[in-house]
């Protein structure tokens, strides 16, 4: 059900929410919250759609704030949803003149009593979030960074302007590549040298992700700039080889640790209802977020050289990978025997073969001169052939043997033959 309300005012638009859900046949409320949303009127579909989408999962009121500032005279216009797809309540606000200047008195009567208020800017926030007249009202302030106009995000104003509840999408972003940084850390414990974050120019969550590292291991990060899209790569090297995690497509990743097959890793670019999604599940003060804030300012005052890796952290983490590269292929080269070489190739190995085979292998064995190893194979080649001419002499004597008998036979017969005649 769509209801519109043209110059109204809260108390309308609260009695056209318990209308429309008695309409409904759902005259209870089995919302959990009340997200409010500040954006323009360009965006505000997108961001609407997001909202109820998120809501899907926690079901809410949602309330779209358009802020239309101006001379003109004050005025409210709302359009409230209920059913049509929409898992909660929704209700498009725009709010005229200066109206638009004190929203809070439009947004305050129309929350859910004794739930949580979250407030969510999508198209950047201001600089800061908990100072904010609509941002007082709420309990989790949700920025994005990415969607900022400014050019570049000051979040040393953000830091010193931090208050408990505040977040930001670029930070949200950073989760599944956090937990799989820490997660390869739980299965390769190894000391980190240094670390790598490489991204499309101008990427917040790449900012972030640099001083998190930086903050957690206390070594040089530095910032690469690729064609993106977002986050492309990191790296933490190591003294056997780098642990990393590389997404070029922004969907599949590749995660690498030293001594292990790489796997993939499904690691999409998330929606902004996912994002929304995640910070409604949890609504305490990220404590981490503001740390890593904390050592984004420290890291903006330090030198170009404690931000960058050394030349002999690349060259042993590279040599480490030359190593292990030599090694596997030595042993992927080397054949174990030379029934299981004729096994693959599904026949029954002859003893030439075996001969040959073992000739390649005395040769790659580390540690044998190779003569010896020549002497070996000479060695089983020649029984190999005696055994064959043996076998040869011993069929030939058979055959002679058995000529002499047939001879020796007729002879007999002839004279026996002679004898019955001579009687008869």
């Amino acid at each position: 059900m769509i209801i519109d309300l043209t110059n109204t005012t809260s108390s309308e638009i609260a009695s056209a929410l318990l209308k429309a859900r008695r309409s409904a046949g759902s005259p209870a409320m089995g919302m959990v919250g009340t997200i409010v949303v500040v954006v323009d009127e360009a965006s505000h579909h997108d961001a609407m759609k997001a909202a109820n989408e998120a809501g899907r999962e926690h079901p809410s009121r949602v309330l779209v704030a358009i802020l239309r500032p101006g001379r003109g005279a004050a005025g409210l216009d709302a359009e409230v949803r209920v059913g049509e797809g929409v898992p909660g309540e929704a209700v498009l606000l725009r709010l005229h003149g200066e109206l638009a200047r004190v929203p809070e008195s439009v947004i305050t009567p129309l929350l859910l009593p004794d739930s949580p208020v979250v407030v969510w800017w999508p198209g950047g926030g201001p600089k800061v979030p908990a100072e904010d007249p609509l941002g007082k009202l709420a309990r989790r302030r949700v920025t994005d960074a990415a969607s900022s106009r400014r050019a570049t995000v000051d979040f040393t104003g953000r830091a010193e302007g931090y208050a408990p509840g505040d977040t930001d999408f670029a930070w949200t972003r950073l989760t599944p590549w956090r937990a799989l940084m820490a997660a390869a850390l739980d299965q390769y414990p190894t000391k980190v040298l240094a670390a790598e974050v490489v991204s499309a120019k101008g990427n917040p969550s790449a900012d972030l992700m640099a001083a998190w590292l930086q903050c957690r291991l206390g070594v040089p990060v530095e910032h690469k700039n690729s064609r993106g899209p977002g986050i492309t790569a990191v790296r933490m090297f190591t003294a056997s080889g780098p642990i990393a995690l590389t997404r070029p497509d922004g969907s599949v990743a590749t995660f690498t640790i030293p001594g292990a097959p790489d796997r993939p890793v499904a690691l999409k670019r998330r929606t902004p209802s996912e994002l929304l999604s995640e910070e409604l599940r949890r609504l305490d003060p990220d404590d981490v977020y503001a740390k890593t804030l904390a050592c984004m300012v420290e890291r903006e005052k330090m030198p170009a050289s404690a931000k960058t890796v050394s030349d002999a952290d690349r060259r042993s983490t590279q040599a480490a990978v030359s190593k292990a590269a030599a090694k596997t292929a030595g042993v992927t080269g080397r054949a174990a025997s030379a029934e299981l070489a004729a096994h693959a190739d599904g026949k029954k190995a002859s003893p030439a073969k075996k001969a040959a085979v073992a000739k390649n292998a005395a040769a790659r064995k580390p540690g044998v001169p190779k003569a010896t190893a020549k002497k070996t194979a000479a060695k089983r080649t020649a029984k190999s052939s005696s055994a064959a001419r043996s076998t040869g002499s011993r069929s030939t004597a058979k055959k002679a043997a058995a000529g002499k008998s047939t001879a020796k036979k007729a002879p007999a017969k002839k004279t026996a033959s002679k004898r019955v005649a001579g009687r008869s």
